[in-house]
């Protein structure tokens, strides 16, 4: 196993807290697909993850990693956003964004 902390790497991580509308799951997920490849073209760009809650099946958590705040902002507020974006809210019920910078940073590498 080989540890490393990265100190001067922070990077900004985004996660978005969603209530789907009951029974969407599979569909949201189609949605996403279509989502996310893009987003992983984009400059700055580090990985996303989507996530079911074990206790609720509505409740979904998408994480969102990129270098920089001004990379993420650059898409967030790229026309082409909210097109793509629209099928998959169109499931959504509640939703809630949070943005932090990363300040330290533990990997181990199999």
């Amino acid at each position: 196993m080989n540890e490393q902390t990265n100190e001067d790497d922070h990077g900004y991580r985004v996660l978005f807290l969603l209530r789907l509308k009951p029974g969407s799951a599979e569909e949201f997920l189609h949605a996403y697909e279509k989502v996310r490849w893009e987003v992983a073209s984009l400059p700055g760009h580090r990985v996303d993850q989507v996530c079911q809650s074990t206790e609720d099946p509505d409740d979904w958590l998408i994480t969102s990693e990129w270098h920089s705040a001004a990379d993420f902002l650059e898409w967030e507020r790229s026309p082409g956003h909210r097109e793509l974006a629209a099928p998959m809210l169109a499931c959504v019920v509640e939703r809630r964004s949070v943005r932090f910078t990363v300040r330290r940073e533990t990997r181990v590498e199999e």
